[in-house]
């Protein structure tokens, strides 16, 4: 018969190995279809604006199959009523991951919106071992399968009229406003090019005069913010997180994928640089990997982000 120190052992062990099951199911089994929306109000409108209602959506990771996903995106066109549409990559999460996306994005038909890339709107997710996530920034995976990338942005410009910010610039109107638009490709892959934006944004700057500019990327990376910043970005949007995916209850992100601080990989914040601090919004996306079906204190999320005038600017 086991000694008194040993049973009460036995019993520990079987209890943290209860708590790590329970755990795994709940984030496999219930929490990654736990959506949800995150609202947040930002004041960087000149004065006497109208609030405008920006939609940020993110690391889709769309498959076919996964129509519950695609219902709850679907209904936020007219549960939310958003005047502009900020996509911010990782859309695609299997080869015919663009049906998913027809049924998903269809109904934000006609509302502006800009978009950029993730690595996964070029290739498909590869089979990996997702406690390696928990490692550090995931590595360049060469042999993943390509992707239909034209097919998709076709869709995103031609269909829904967004804007396609990808190492581009460009202008759009939402709720009476007028706003200068900048991004770059996935900085994750080193895809961004960001010498090529001061020029373009000198260019469109010359042409017109704007109410409000946003700069957009994927990944969150620090050379990326900076830039944006010293751009004169009012506003940054970003996704590639997950918002780390799995969290500690009371201390958040374990990891980022990317040099972001921890606190930082979720949610709103300020991004400070050169004297200047900028609101930053960095979504913790709607979707996974397919091979890394799991959430953990992490929902799967859109924001619904209401742009107001800055503080002592508001008409009463």
């Amino acid at each position: 018969m086991p000694s008194a120190p040993t049973r009460t052992a036995l019993t520990a062990l079987g209890a943290v190995g209860a708590v790590g099951v329970g755990a795994a199911v709940w984030g496999v089994g219930v929490e990654r279809y736990l959506f949800t929306v995150r609202f947040h109000e930002v004041p960087v409108l000149p004065e006497g604006a109208a609030a405008v209602r920006v939609l940020h959506l993110s690391d889709a990771h769309m498959a076919p199959w996964q129509h519950r996903k695609q219902r709850w995106i679907a209904a936020l066109a007219e549960e939310l009523q958003p005047d502009l549409v900020v996509n911010t990559g990782d859309n695609m999460g299997h080869a015919q991951g663009l049906r998913g996306l027809r049924a998903a994005f269809d109904p934000l038909r006609g509302i502006p919106g800009v978009f950029v890339h993730g690595s996964n709107d070029h290739s498909s997710p590869a089979p990996r071992n997702p406690l390696r996530y928990f490692t550090g920034p995931s590595k360049v995976k060469h042999t993943a399968e390509p992707l239909d990338t034209e097919a998709l942005d076709g869709y995103l410009t031609d269909e829904l009229g967004w804007l396609d910010l990808n190492n581009r610039t460009g202008s759009l109107d939402a709720a009476g406003l007028r706003i200068a638009a900048f991004g770059v490709s996935d900085a994750h892959r080193n895809w961004d090019d960001l010498d090529v934006l001061p020029g373009l944004l000198s260019t469109l700057r010359a042409e017109q005069s704007f109410d409000l500019a946003i700069g957009v990327t994927h990944a969150p990376y620090r050379r990326v913010l900076d830039d944006f910043v010293d751009l004169g970005a009012d506003a940054i949007f970003a996704g590639h997180t997950h918002g780390g995916q799995v969290r500690l209850p009371g201390f958040g992100a374990l990891v980022a994928n990317c040099d972001i601080p921890l606190r930082q990989a979720r949610g709103l914040s300020t991004w400070e640089h050169d004297g200047r601090a900028v609101p930053l919004n960095v979504s913790a996306g709607l979707g996974h990997s397919i091979y890394a079906p799991v959430r953990f204190a992490c929902r799967p999320e859109a924001s619904l982000l209401t742009l107001v005038p800055r503080r002592g600017q508001q008409h009463p």
